[in-house]
């Protein structure tokens, strides 16, 4: 019965799939309902419908604190594992009601887990060498309370390959995105910044892409730290301030990862709190408005150096285009200008069609779809893998 509902699933021309992503800034699930017609670069795309629903008050400094090994508990990871699902199912119900659509049409579930931990470089573990990811929000448990077929934990294969498990998103761009006339870098600022570099004259295969270095992450903990509010809105705070050049080479200097060779992803355990700490101490008489102005210009440094040390020599891009949560910060937008200068063109995702918030949950429906369809979703250039290789783990109701 259900390799049958498979079989169906993989063959019909036109599915309706869901796509869940809650990433690192663990507000809340951005849920997308989207119609995928065909596979691979064949693939039609249609956004029915988005929504952007709220985590419970108090979910978000839990997952912080079982994002870090001094203060994570097996006991709260466990429960979180189930908790995360049923709140995933809460949202998907919510959109099909606001947009009267039929929850029972709904194919497909792409789902990506919110990641507690990301340790993609190998080390020694009882005599093994070790690298892992862990992604909790059990797909299994979705599965169950909506009963369609889920798909998650989308960079579990491509770790056991030796990859690094991230960037995903560069084989949606590139199927989305590839120009034969323009050279063009997809930019998305979430949590963490990553980079998509899609040459004109280049494959699927050649696709570069790597993390970049901090996004939202270091801009939202000053925020918060500093202004107890949960983000600099259009960057108006770090607007209000004045670069401090000495704490920006401190930044640079303290960095390490901005400049270390792709493949490369980082996160939280990296670009957490506990980055800024000793930074803090030491620059604890600079004006909150200044600390807010250095590091929105810090991570639009780390963006632009990554371009000029990795990408330029390959691939000159004319066009950036910029999508999450930072693209919204007008600051940082100008900052990035600035850098890039007037030789390429920045515009925002939202100018060429695709919603900047919607973009992340579409990627993992597109994913879902191509799981389904047997394609491999990982490119091993940018990952960093031994092979391509279908991704996902595929749960029945």
């Amino acid at each position: 019965m259900f390799m049958k509902r498979l079989t169906q699933l993989s063959n019909k021309e036109k599915k309706n799939v869901i796509g869940i992503m809650s990433g690192t800034s663990l507000d809340g699930v951005d849920v997308a309902l989207v119609e995928i017609e065909g596979n691979s670069t064949f693939t039609k795309i249609n956004l029915v419908g988005f929504l952007e629903y709220p985590f419970p008050k108090g979910l978000k400094n839990t997952l912080l604190k079982n994002s870090v090994k001094e203060t994570s508990n097996v006991e709260d990871l466990s429960q979180l594992n189930f908790l995360i699902p049923n709140i995933y199912s809460d949202a998907i119900k919510t959109l099909c009601k606001e947009i009267e659509f039929p929850f029972d049409k709904i194919d497909l579930i792409g789902s990506h887990g919110q990641t507690v931990h990301h340790l993609p470089v190998k080390q020694n573990y009882f005599d093994y060498k070790i690298a892992s990811t862990l992604q909790i929000g059990d797909p299994a448990v979705l599965a169950k309370l909506t009963n369609i077929i889920t798909i998650g934990d989308f960079r579990t294969g491509d770790v056991a390959l030796g990859g690094e498990g991230a960037p995903l998103v560069p084989y949606f761009d590139y199927i989305l995105f590839h120009s034969h006339q323009k050279n063009r870098a997809l930019l998305n600022i979430g949590g963490i910044s990553n980079f998509t570099i899609l040459n004109k004259n280049l494959g699927l295969q050649e696709v570069l892409a790597f993390d970049t270095g901090p996004g939202n992450m270091l801009i939202d903990t000053l925020t918060k730290k500093l202004f107890n509010k949960d983000y600099d809105k259009d960057g108006e705070i770090a607007r209000s301030g004045k670069l401090n050049n000495e704490l920006y080479k401190s930044l640079i200097a303290k960095d390490k990862f901005i400049e270390l060779n792709p493949p490369k992803s980082t996160g939280r355990e990296h670009y957490g709190e506990s980055f800024l700490a000793d930074l803090i101490k030491k620059y604890k008489n600079l004006p909150n408005e200044d600390w807010l102005n250095t590091i929105t210009r810090f991570t639009a440094y780390g963006i632009f150096k990554n371009y000029e040390l990795f990408v330029k020599k390959e691939t000159v891009i004319d066009e950036l285009i910029i999508s999450g949560g930072g693209a919204k910060n007008k600051f940082l937008y100008e900052c990035l200008s600035k850098e890039f200068g007037k030789s390429v063109e920045l515009k925002v995702i939202d100018d060429i069609g695709v919603s900047s918030d919607a973009k992340e949950a579409i990627c993992f429906a597109v994913l879902a779809n191509e799981t389904i369809s047997g394609n491999p979703t990982n490119i091993p250039r940018t990952t960093g893998a031994s092979r391509a290789t279908v991704l996902g783990k595929i749960c029945l109701p």
